[in-house]
């Protein structure tokens, strides 16, 4: 449906020998030497790979045509069975698993054996099932990964596979849109994982099919196996990747030259997202502007924070001018974060000085200044301050003290951090305190929304990493806001694969945040959230994608050309009806088989009502 790896329906490889099964199904009592037709074999005398279903087709809602076009008539128990049932049988089982990572394993193993039942659950259930197949779950996952094996789940190319990865790529047998790429060098807050970081890929794809609609078949996990520098990993007997230590940084980039350019060649205008790469900045700086890639941990994160600003600083009170942000770290994702405001506060009238004086940024060693002393990261060299007069803030309590700021964001995986004392001097400060602590799992978390209420008496404006209970407070309820990526990344990917975007631009990421702080309903607003209800995901996808679109048309860089001239209510219909929709899939394959008899005609006679 979308503009690359688009699924063959069935009229697109509707054989003479398979229309004579279908009439064989219908028409039991008719000798198989009768049958009719072009083909000149038995049925039976076709080979095993014709005659093998897909994944896909072992799915209990198909009725006897469909089954017996998939050749599952028989493999499956015979009751035709509605959505709903399937979906009562899903959530039965994983009731009965007592473990989130039992809770993992099932559902892989529903996404490899029924993909279409699946994102039917994805979707139904979204903000349940999430946390099982991507953050907090898939780090357990991914700790487990080469114990737990069982099938290919994505693709991986090892650096012993230079020189041929455009001949490996020819394996992957779809037609792939978009791509989720990982070295596995920094998986979420649990270091360096080597190939069991291939959780991310899988997991972070099934969140761009379910939230956001792009086609199963369209998406490529892609692990880079680049050597690992975890010695517990090279000497687990299980493990299943390369026992080498991490190649260098000069061996890394002309390996990933050679994939980028195999990507392209193999799949011309292919979206490729970089996650979790211990220093992700090389190669967002080197492909950005060549390639159709971005990567999530700092654009994708930037964003959705970003957007949660936006509302939180309209219902502070306290102009951009007046904001002063302290950032507990300052690696990449904290960095992405900052930058992503500065263009914030300057579209809201500051010069790009000025915004940047809105910031102290915070890391293991104390407030980045110019005069610590010691040779500062190349990414936080933007934001050192110059201002501190020679003196040296060395923890994050005494920062704190120093700035007073309107705005205290966590993204150092340090779990606690905000502490009690200085929770309760940012209530005492701002009527409307900013608190975002961003760190996932929910042990990294910097507080927990219940402190944060607690210490800032219910007035905090609040947005976390990992997902929080509510809070009751004074005889009112408080539902905490998650700056969860998924927010956005889906849409950033439908709405770049949908305008055909050449290059994805900072314009088109920061149109992703603010279409995302647009997308709330008057009841969210009304309840002071700062991001939409999860289970709304799909609206918001939708919403994101359209903004992503009309930043790539200003831009420049998009090459669909029939939607440029769309009015916004005729752009939302022409998304909405590209995306997939797995509640559909049943009912178009139905409607396929259907016209097939019917093109059929005399043959089928009475026997529709296998239908």
């Amino acid at each position: 449906m979308l503009r690359r790896g688009h699924k063959l329906g069935i009229h697109q490889f509707w054989t003479p020998c398979k229309k004579s099964l279908l009439l064989a199904s219908l028409e039991p009592l008719q000798p198989l030497h009768n049958l009719t037709g072009s083909c000149s074999r038995s049925p039976f005398s076709m080979s095993t790979s014709d005659r093998t279903p897909e994944t896909g087709h072992y799915d209990t809602s198909h009725s006897i045509a469909v089954r017996t076009f998939h050749h599952t008539h028989g493999l499956l128990p015979p009751a035709v069975e509605d959505h709903d049932v399937q979906l009562r049988r899903c959530l039965k089982q994983l009731s009965q698993k007592q473990k989130d990572i039992d809770k993992y394993l099932y559902l892989s193993g529903l996404r490899n054996t029924n993909v279409h039942l699946f994102y039917r659950l994805v979707t139904k259930h979204i903000k349940e099932i999430a946390p099982l197949i991507y953050t907090p779950t898939v780090g357990d996952a991914c700790l487990q990964w080469s114990h737990n094996y069982v099938q290919p789940e994505g693709l991986y190319l090892s650096y012993s596979d230079k020189g041929h990865v455009a001949s490996i790529l020819q394996n992957w047998p779809q037609q792939v849109e978009i791509t989720v790429i990982t070295d596995g060098s920094r998986i979420l807050g649990l270091g360096d994982l080597g190939i069991n970081g291939m959780g991310i890929p899988v997991g972070k794809l099934a969140l761009y099919i379910g939230c956001a609609g792009i086609r199963p078949e369209a998406t490529l996990p892609l692990m880079l196996d680049l050597g690992t520098g975890n010695k517990e990993l090279r000497d687990d007997p299980l493990y299943m990747g390369s026992r080498r230590e991490k190649v260098s940084a000069q061996e890394e980039q002309e390996f990933m030259d050679e994939v980028m350019i195999a990507l392209n060649e193999k799949w011309p205008g292919i979206v490729v997202q970089f996650e979790d790469f211990k220093n992700p900045f090389p190669a967002l700086e080197r492909y950005q502007e060549k390639y159709t890639c971005f990567n999530d941990d700092i654009q994708g994160t930037g964003a959705v924070v970003l957007a949660g600003i936006i509302n939180a600083v309209k219902k502070s009170g306290v102009p951009v001018k007046g904001q002063r942000a302290v950032f507990m770290g300052a690696g990449s994702a904290g960095v992405g974060v900052a930058k992503q405001i500065v263009q914030f506060f300057i579209q809201e009238g500051l010069t790009e000085r000025q915004a940047q004086e809105c910031f102290w940024l915070v890391d293991t060693k104390g407030l980045v200044t110019n005069d610590r002393g010691d040779k500062l990261a190349e990414h936080k060299i933007y934001f050192s301050r110059n201002d501190n007069g020679g003196k040296q803030y060395k923890t994050l309590a005494e920062v704190v003290d120093h700035v007073k700021p309107t705005i205290l964001m966590g993204l150092s995986t340090i779990g606690g951090v905000f502490s009690p004392e200085i929770l309760t001097k940012m209530g005492e400060w701002n009527d409307r305190p900013i608190i975002f602590p961003l760190s996932n799992p929910s042990a990294n978390s910097e507080c927990t929304f219940e402190d944060a209420v607690k210490y800032t008496k219910g007035r905090a404006l609040f947005a976390s990493g990992s997902p929080f209970n509510p809070v009751e407070f004074e005889g009112k309820l408080l539902q905490p806001g998650q700056g969860n990526n998924m927010y956005v990344f889906p849409g950033i990917g439908l709405g770049t694969i949908l305008s055909k975007a050449t290059i994805i631009t900072q314009s088109m990421i920061y149109a992703s945040a603010n279409a995302l702080s647009t997308a709330l309903n008057p009841s969210e607003t009304s309840q002071d959230w700062l991001y939409p209800e999860i289970a709304r995901i799909r609206d918001v996808s939708v919403i994101v994608a359209m903004g992503v679109i009309r930043a790539a048309q200003e831009a420049g860089v998009d090459r669909e050309m029939t939607i440029k001239g769309m009015e916004d209510g005729e752009l939302e219909q022409w998304v909405r009806g590209k995306m997939y929709d797995p509640h559909g899939e049943t009912e178009k394959v139905e409607q396929e088989v259907r016209s097939l008899i019917e093109d059929l005609g005399g043959k089928v006679g009475s026997k529709e009502s296998h239908l």
